[in-house]
């Protein structure tokens, strides 16, 4: 019997405690997109992107110079000199290759290195208001979820963008 009474006790107070279960959502591309890094890393990547592409435009630019040249010329060249030339345009053009395909993937590793640091920042702050305000979960609204209940979970959106100094 005493079984009993405690067993019943015990589902009472889990009850009790699940019913008093805090839950929260957030918008963290809403948060990213307010940081000022969010702004100076995109800045920072657009730069790079510029300047990559008018490497490669000059790279190009070069190419189709001697390219032009070497057609107007190879009529007159000797045979060792036109393969010379058309082996130089051949390397010029895997140059400009290459670089292309290693601009493409220094890009790729800064813009992950900036937002690796302003992602983990974020999650930082949400962390932090999830331990503040007894959070039991915290989810992402746009992570693929198929719903949230905005009656029975907490928008703290507007708490993480004040822990991070945002507006």
């Amino acid at each position: 019997m005493k079984k009993l009474i405690l067993c019943a006790i015990c589902a009472i107070c889990g009850l009790t405690a699940q019913a008093q279960a805090k839950f929260g959502h957030v918008n963290t591309q809403e948060i990213i997109q307010a940081m000022p890094e969010f702004t100076t890393a995109r800045n920072e990547i657009e730069a790079l992107t510029q300047q990559y592409e008018a490497d490669l435009k000059s790279m190009q630019d070069e190419l189709q110079k001697k390219g032009d040249a070497f057609e107007k010329e190879q009529a007159t060249l000797p045979d060792n000199i036109k393969q010379r030339r058309q082996q130089e345009l051949q390397d010029m053009y895997q140059k400009i290759q290459q670089s292309f395909q290693d601009n493409q993937q220094a890009l790729q590793k800064a813009q992950q290195e900036k937002m690796q640091a302003i992602t983990t920042k974020v999650l930082d702050a949400i962390k932090a208001i999830g331990q503040e305000g007894g959070y039991v979960y915290i989810m992402e609204m746009g992570a693929g979820i198929p719903y949230i209940s905005t009656t029975l979970s907490s928008d703290v959106t507007a708490q993480v963008k004040a822990k991070l100094g945002l507006k």
